[in-house]
């Protein structure tokens, strides 16, 4: 045995001395001998590997397993959890798929790349599989996993996952279980989860004292962000931005919690406190988010960040974005319409249904949303029979009952009762082929019945309540409305169907009439008959069977009308006595006394003259403390409204009007200088 040989324990033990300290770097240092040495000590290079690893030198493991070819092949999952952790995830994901027979670490490993790459089926199925064929003291963090896979699968992937029954022994458990029950759509179960999740979190901190009142508020932070979101979709948005706010005044460390914050208090601004969302937006779109986000986040930030450049009046901004996110997202169409509504605030209505009808050739299975925003657009410009015919395009949707509802209202409008009952004839015959059995068809025969009776088509009516006695020869009403038909055009017709109707003691006959009349007699006015003179005013006593009690009629006694004392019965009444003073034929107006105004002012001015010149009086003759009143509204015509001017709003001038009485010249002086 040579030195080098013996030396070589005694350098392993020094290895395993420095790992158990964690003195890494000291560790690599011996690696590195012991390999400069035994070139071939796959245990060295493994020890040198694992050093790195902790001391999150991943780069510096990867130059080296790149470096060294021979061992790379038996170091698969170092060097596939070196690429995870540099967010290489698709390199670990090809590094763990050559592995031929996967133990558990390449298992738990290969799950967690799954779910990064939310390929959250096949990582639901690996993990059941590890917690159903693996017994150590990880069971409870597999549980978890598999709780977070599943509440992604119903969150995200939208798949109507079984409930496993998991028990909510840790917040972690009961947090996943609370988003399971929000992509149920089950927001009061979900809520009431995220407070329990919040008690156990504070609950598991309480017997150690060496954490700190920030450290139990960053574990609390993702919790908290949630039950606000679930508290914002029941619409308790004051609640909801309280709590938002709270956790990032605490300012957590998860950078991908603070954009989804951010993000949501963006939501609840709307167009609202512009300036701040504008700086939360700024925090959900920053550069170290790429892996902290699922692809639905993303999106909906991204989408969120246009809307903002739309009502901040950014048209550029919001028109590359939209851009943008229509070749990043083109599965949603929501890009597109951000873009036409940008266009529409421009006032180029011409160019934004363009876009819209383009987008609906190039994607016919997003084109039902987009056609329906084509017809809303046609209707804001008055442009009914276009967006007829676009309601007409949706192929079988247009025979929902809302759609053909919209297009009888619209052809109706434009008194075009042609097309309006085209509508209801091809909608009757659509179901009739189709869905024969549908309540809808009952519906709209019946509803195209009376179109026809009321339009004046009563053969197509009679047609139709045929078509309607045969599935229900009982309706009554049915049959009336046929006789009423026939009626128009073939009496014959309806004197024989009239036959099938029912008698009136069979219509009547479960009908109680004593009943009847007690009601009203309880419920309505008592009617009483004047009694007569030289007749009895005793009422007949009323049948036994009946409950009405007749009461006997009172007199009112009359009283005698008051006269004037100075009462002249021979002289003639004025015929004009009843009309204020001021209105009568015979008013001339009350005397002037002119010797009242005599020694005001100077000489030979009246008061009226003087009123007229004096500034400090208004025209309405009121006071000089007395404020202008504003000119009183005038009022619309018949005729479409027109901008008022100026003029419109004084008063007009009566037909008793008085000019001013004119100034008098005063006389020019001979030989009068200039000014």
């Amino acid at each position: 045995m040579t030195a080098q040989q013996t030396n070589l324990p005694a350098l392993y033990a020094e290895l395993h001395k420095y790992g158990q300290s964690q003195e890494y770097e000291r560790a690599i240092k011996t690696a590195n001998k012991i390999l400069h040495e035994f070139p071939k000590e796959t245990a060295a290079f493994q020890c040198k590997i694992v050093c790195l690893v902790k001391s999150d030198k991943f780069n510096d493991a990867l130059t080296v397993l790149h470096k060294s070819k021979e061992f790379s092949s038996e170091l698969k999952f170092e060097k596939a959890y070196c690429e995870y952790r540099l967010n290489r995830t698709q390199e670990a994901l090809a590094t763990l798929r050559t592995v031929e027979n996967p133990d558990y670490r390449i298992k738990e490993l290969l799950a967690q790349v799954l779910y990064r790459l939310e390929e959250y089926s096949e990582c639901y199925e690996l993990y059941r599989d590890l917690i159903k064929n693996s017994e150590d003291d990880f069971d409870e963090e597999r549980e978890t996993n598999l709780s977070a896979v599943l509440a992604s699968l119903q969150l995200w992937d939208e798949q109507n996952m079984d409930d496993p029954g998991l028990k909510e022994v840790s917040y972690e458990l009961c947090y996943n279980m609370a988003c399971y029950l929000i992509g149920k759509n089950d927001l009061v179960g979900a809520e009431k989860k995220l407070r329990k999740a919040e008690a156990l979190c504070k609950k598991s901190f309480d017997d150690d004292p060496d954490i700190t009142e920030d450290e139990i508020e960053e574990e609390l932070a993702i919790i908290r962000v949630q039950l606000a979101y679930v508290l914002q979709k029941q619409g308790k948005n004051e609640e909801s931005l309280q709590m938002y706010n709270q956790v990032l005044k605490n300012k957590p460390s998860d950078a991908g919690l603070t954009a989804v914050a951010s993000n949501n208090i963006v939501t609840l601004n709307k167009d609202q406190n512009v300036f701040d969302s504008k700086k939360k937006m700024k925090v959900a779109t920053a550069d170290n988010l790429k892996h902290k986000l699922t692809s639905r986040q993303r999106k909906s930030i991204s989408v969120n960040q246009c809307l903002l450049h739309f009502y901040t009046n950014q048209g550029e901004q919001c028109r590359q974005l939209a851009s943008k996110l229509k070749e990043q997202y083109p599965d949603i169409d929501v890009p597109v319409l951000i873009d036409a509504a940008q266009l529409m605030k421009e006032k180029q209505t011409d160019k934004a249904i363009a876009l819209l009808q383009d987008y609906a050739k190039d994607h016919p299975s997003k084109s039902l949303s987009i056609k329906l925003v084509m017809v809303q657009l046609y209707l804001n410009q008055g442009l009914v029979y276009p967006a007829c015919d676009v309601l007409k395009s949706l192929g079988d949707v247009q025979y929902k009952p809302g759609i053909i509802s919209a297009l009888v209202t619209l052809y109706m409008n434009q008194e075009d009762n042609e097309s309006a009952s085209e509508v209801l004839e091809k909608s009757v015959a659509w179901y009739t082929s189709n869905q024969p059995k549908s309540k809808t068809l009952t519906l709209l025969m019946r509803s195209n019945a009376d179109f026809q009776l009321k339009n004046g088509n009563p053969q197509k009516a009679a047609k139709m309540l045929e078509e309607l006695r045969k599935k229900d020869p009982g309706d009554h009403r049915t049959l009336a409305k046929l006789i009423s038909a026939y009626s128009q055009f073939d009496q014959a017709k309806a004197k024989a169907i009239s036959k099938d109707l029912p008698s009136v003691e069979d219509i009547a006959g479960n009908v109680d009439v004593d009943s009847l009349e007690a009601s009203f007699s309880t419920l309505g006015p008592k009617y009483m008959k004047k009694a007569q003179k030289g007749e009895n005013t005793q009422p007949s006593p009323a049948p036994a069977s009946s409950e009405m009690i007749i009461q006997k009629a009172k007199r009112k006694k009359k009283r005698k009308g008051k006269l004037p004392k100075n009462y002249n019965p021979d002289a003639v009444l004025d015929p004009e006595r009843w009309i204020p003073r001021r209105e009568r034929s015979y008013y001339r107006g009350k005397r002037k006394d002119k010797k009242k105004d005599i020694g005001k002012g100077t000489q030979g001015a009246t008061a009226s003259a003087m009123d007229m010149f004096d500034a400090s009086k208004g025209a309405s003759g009121g006071g000089s403390g007395s404020e202008a009143s504003s000119p009183r509204p005038g009022t619309a015509s018949t005729a479409s409204p027109q901008p008022s001017t100026a003029a419109s709003t004084l008063p007009a001038q009566g037909p008793r009007q008085q000019k001013p009485a004119q100034a008098q010249k005063k006389k020019k002086k001979k030989g009068g200088g200039k000014w």
